[in-house]
C-alpha cells in the first residue's frame, strides 16, 4: 500500500483532530443527557430523547445547504462559521434553567452542520487511492472521541453539573476554530466549482441510486447509535454501574474495536474485499441489537453487546463516506456529501425521539428488535449495490484557452476514462480514470496541465 505524501498526512491529520474536538464535545452529552437532564425543570423522557435528537434535527435542516456552498465557497470559512454556532448552541444551552433551553441550545449547535464540508476538503487534500485509510482515520477519531468524551461527559457532569458539560463543549469548539484557521489549507481551486442551478445539482445526486443506498446506510446507522445510548446508560446504571463510570467500560471496549478495526479496513481497501466488509458489518449491528434484546438485563450482555456495536459502527463511520466519495460524480463531493449528512443526522433527530419514546410503548427486548430489523433492512437494501471501482481523480486545466469539442470527445474515448465533467463557470476539467487502463495519448501534446484531484 504507497504511502501518505506529507501534503496528505497532516491533512489527514489535522482534519481527524479537528473532527475529533468538534465530536468529543457532542459524545459528551450522549451519557449524560438521558440520565442528568430527567432532573430538569419540565423534562419527560420524551423531551429528553427530543434534546439529544435535536442536534440532529438542526443537522439535517442544513447539511444540504452546507454542502451545497461547500461545492461554490471557501470551504474553510464554512467550517469555522458552523464550529462558530457550535460554541453559541453550547453556551445557550449552559445557561438555560429547563428542559426547552437545553432543547434550543442542542438545537443551534447543530445548525453548525460542516461534517459534509469537512468530508469534501478532505477528498480535496487527499488522492482517491488513500481516500479508504484517510476516512477510516476520521472515523477511527470519532471512535477515539466516543471513548474520551464517554469518560469525561459523566465525570465533568457529577463535578460541575450538566451546564458544566455544556461550556465545556464550547471550549471545544474554540479550539476547532483555532486549529482550522491554523493549520487548515485553503485549496488551490476556483471558487465557483458548480452551475449556479442548485436545484438541478441537488436532484442529480438524489436520483443516484449508488448515493441513494448509502444514504439509506447512514441514516439506519446513525439512528440505531442514538436510540441506543439514550437506552443503554440508563441500563447500565440499573445493572450496577454508576454513570460515572461509563467512560471507563467504554474505553476498553473501544480500544478493542480498533484492534480489530484495521486489518477489517486492511482487507476493504488492499484486498479489494470492501463490499463483503461493508455488508458483514451490517450483519454484526444487526447482531448487536439482538444480543441486546436477550442479554440487556445483565452487566456481562450489555458490555458484549456494547463491544460488538462499536466494532460495526466504527467500521461502517469509516467506509460509509469512502464509498460516496468513490461513487460521487466529479465536482460534486460537497453536495453528495451533503445529502449524505442530511440523512445521517435525520436517523440521529429519529434516533433520540424513538429512544425516548419507544420503551414507553414497547417491552424491552421488541425496542432492540426494531433496531435489529431496521439494521436487516438496511443490508437488504446494501446487498444490491454495485463493485464500487477503485478510480482516480484528475484536474486538466486548459493553458491555451478551452478545449474544443473534439477534443472533449477524444479525452471521452481515451482508455481508462469513466467520467469527464465540464465546469462552465470554472476553467478546469475533472476527469475519473481507471489508472490500470489509463492512457493519456494526445492529451499529453495539448496545452493542458494535468493535476491528482
Amino acid at each position: 500500500m504507497s504511502a501518505y505524501s506529507p501534503a496528505e498526512r497532516a491533512a489527514v491529520s489535522t482534519l481527524a483532530g479537528l473532527f475529533s474536538l468538534r465530536m468529543v464535545g457532542l459524545f459528551m452529552l450522549l451519557p449524560v443527557l438521558s440520565v442528568f437532564g430527567a432532573g430538569l425543570p419540565g423534562a419527560t423522557p420524551a423531551l429528553v430523547g427530543l434534546a439529544v435528537g435535536a442536534y440532529g434535527l438542526a443537522q439535517l435542516l442544513l447539511q444540504i445547504p452546507f454542502g451545497l456552498w461547500a461545492d461554490r465557497f471557501d470551504r474553510r470559512r464554512l467550517i469555522v462559521i458552523g464550529l462558530a454556532l457550535f460554541v453559541l448552541g453550547g453556551l445557550v444551552a449552559a445557561l438555560s434553567t429547563s428542559i426547552w433551553g437545553v432543547i434550543l441550545g442542542r438545537f443551534l449547535q447543530g445548525a453548525g452542520a460542516i461534517s459534509a464540508v469537512v468530508m469534501a476538503l478532505l477528498s480535496d487534500l487527499v488522492r482517491e487511492q488513500h481516500r479508504t485509510r484517510a476516512m477510516a482515520t476520521v472515523g477511527m477519531s470519532i471512535g477515539l472521541s466516543f471513548a474520551v468524551a464517554f469518560i469525561l461527559g459523566p465525570w465533568l457532569a457529577s463535578w460541575v453539573g450538566l451546564s458544566g458539560v455544556f461550556l465545556a463543549t464550547s471550549a471545544m469548539g474554540l479550539a476547532g476554530i483555532a486549529l482550522c484557521l491554523l493549520k487548515v489549507p485553503h485549496v488551490e481551486r476556483p471558487r465557483q466549482q458548480l452551475p449556479v442551478h442548485y436545484g438541478q445539482q441537488l436532484l442529480t445526486m438524489l436520483r443516484h441510486p449508488e448515493l441513494l443506498r448509502l444514504d439509506v446506510g447512514i441514516f439506519v446507522l446513525h439512528l440505531v447509535m442514538t436510540a441506543c445510548f439514550v437506552i443503554i446508560p440508563p441500563q447500565l446504571v440499573a445493572a450496577g454501574l454508576p454513570a460515572s463510570q461509563h467512560g471507563w467500560l467504554y474505553l476498553p471496549v473501544m480500544l478493542a474495536a480498533f484492534v480489530g478495526l484495521i486489518p477489517l479496513v486492511i482487507l476493504a481497501e488492499k484486498r479489494g474485499h470492501l463490499r463483503e466488509v461493508f455488508w458483514s458489518a451490517i450483519a454484526l449491528l444487526a447482531v448487536a441489537m439482538a444480543v441486546l434484546a436477550c442479554l440487556y438485563q445483565g452487566l456481562t450482555g450489555l458490555v458484549l453487546a456494547v463491544a460488538l456495536f462499536f466494532l460495526a459502527f466504527n467500521l461502517l463511520e469509516a467506509l460509509l463516506p469512502s464509498l460516496v466519495s468513490k461513487v460521487s460524480p466529479a465536482g460534486g463531493k460537497g453536495t453528495a456529501m451533503g445529502i449524505y449528512s442530511t440523512s445521517q443526522f435525520l436517523g440521529a433527530f429519529l434516533g433520540g425521539v424513538l429512544g425516548g419514546v419507544l420503551p414507553q410503548w414497547l417491552a424491552m427486548p421488541a425496542v432492540y428488535g426494531v433496531l435489529a430489523v431496521l439494521a436487516l433492512g438496511w443490508l437488504a437494501v446494501a446487498w444490491r449495490m454495485a463493485p464500487p471501482l477503485s478510480l482516480h481523480g484528475l484536474a486538466i486545466t486548459p493553458l491555451e484557452g478551452p478545449l474544443s469539442a473534439e477534443q472533449l470527445q477524444i479525452l471521452r474515448e481515451l482508455p481508462g476514462v469513466h467520467e469527464v465533467v465540464v465546469l462552465p463557470d470554472e476553467a478546469v476539467i475533472h476527469v475519473k480514470i481507471d489508472r490500470r487502463l489509463w492512457q493519456p495519448g494526445p492529451v499529453n501534446a495539448w496545452p493542458v496541465r494535468i493535476v491528482q484531484a
